[in-house]
């Protein structure tokens, strides 16, 4: 009787657990006794049935055994009942702070304030941060579960139900606090993605018009036409790169424009980027003219050259034919040398018309 009138309940689950295995041990003894009660039955039934002397003290001594023994059957089951109740209460509290453990663990990771260095450390923090996601999303079910399993103890052992609201009151407040901490990281991650693609794209484009710059400088001036026209071929072929690229740069600079819109918290750095971006597409776009102008002189130049050259060429010719002694020795050879010399003025007019 001592045994199922104890009001130990154990302080965790374990110690639970080591109580109803006790009480299973009881439990198998009581079963075992319950035969020897029925032969204390039978006993006193036969004495009766013989019409002992000592009947009417048979009698009270059977109905005492069987009222204890009742009695302790009854205290047994009570027992168990509240050994089983206090299991479910230790099991909660242990899913409770199994959960609470798991959560600060998580906690832990997204309160760190590593949000990337670079677009490919971001990208890597945002899938790892997405998976964290995925186990809260998984998580919620158990909470959930927790809180009307909470719900369910308080009713069924109000005794308990203060410091089961209070477990729960816990939970939830953990709970909470890691969704605000997960939605602000997450907040975070993508202002440093947005930073980091923006400043890959403005690395991207400044390295590009340096490369630009250097391929507009490299080529040398012409010595002759056909290489004056092919430079000014070859300009014209950057020309359409540098358009091709007039989406990339209007694309981050609306980016850019978008973090400073946004209150980013690099925003002095994005300012200065864009301006540096400005500068260097402006600076890009004068050089090409500025080379565009001097290719178009050097083919001016050539162009004159070439002129000048046949020119001189023409003028050395006729020149050897103005200085020729010979005036005919018949008429029609003087009409020869006269219709020559009608042909010599036509292309003088001509020549002279070209010159000037």
């Amino acid at each position: 009787e001592a045994i199922v009138t104890s009001e130990e309940l154990g302080q965790d689950l374990e110690h639970v657990e080591v109580l109803q295995k006790k009480f299973e041990e009881f439990q198998t003894d009581l079963a075992a006794h319950e035969e020897r009660v029925n032969e204390v039955n039978q006993f006193a039934g036969k004495l009766i049935q013989e019409t002992h002397p000592e009947e009417e003290l048979i009698k009270s001594k059977q109905d005492e055994v069987n009222a204890s023994w009742q009695r302790l059957k009854g205290l047994a089951l009570q027992r168990q009942g509240k050994l089983f109740g206090a299991a479910e209460v230790q099991r909660f509290n242990r899913d409770v702070d199994e959960t609470i453990s798991w959560i600060k663990e998580k906690g832990q990771l997204m309160a760190s304030d590593d949000f990337g260095r670079d677009l490919a450390s971001v990208q890597a923090l945002l899938r790892k941060h997405e998976g964290l996601e995925r186990d809260l999303a998984a998580l919620e079910d158990k909470v959930k579960a927790l809180c009307a399993e909470a719900d369910r103890l308080q009713q069924s052992h109000p005794i308990n139900a203060s410091q089961i609201q209070v477990k729960r009151e816990e939970l939830i407040a953990n709970w909470e606090q890691i969704r605000t901490l997960a939605a602000e990281r997450h907040a975070r991650l993508n202002d440093s993605y947005r930073l980091q693609r923006f400043l890959a794209d403005f690395r991207d484009l400044t390295s590009w018009v340096t490369e630009m710059k250097a391929l507009i400088n490299a080529d040398e001036l012409a010595n002759d036409v056909a290489g004056a026209e092919a430079l000014l071929d070859r300009h014209q072929e950057h020309k359409g790169e540098i358009d091709a690229h007039e989406d990339s740069f209007k694309s981050a600079d609306e980016s850019g424009q978008a973090l400073l819109s946004a209150g980013h918290y690099a925003s002095d750095e994005v300012k200065e980027k864009l301006t540096i971006l400005s500068d260097e597409r402006s600076a890009l776009l004068e050089l090409w003219e500025l080379r565009r102008q001097q290719y178009e002189q050097c083919m001016d130049l050539q162009l004159f050259y070439r002129d000048t050259e046949q020119v001189d060429n023409w003028m050395s010719k006729q020149e050897a034919c103005l200085l020729n002694e010979d005036l005919g020795d018949s008429l029609d050879s003087v009409e020869a040398l006269l219709k020559k010399h009608e042909d010599f003025e036509k292309s003088l007019s001509a020549q002279e018309e070209k010159i000037t």
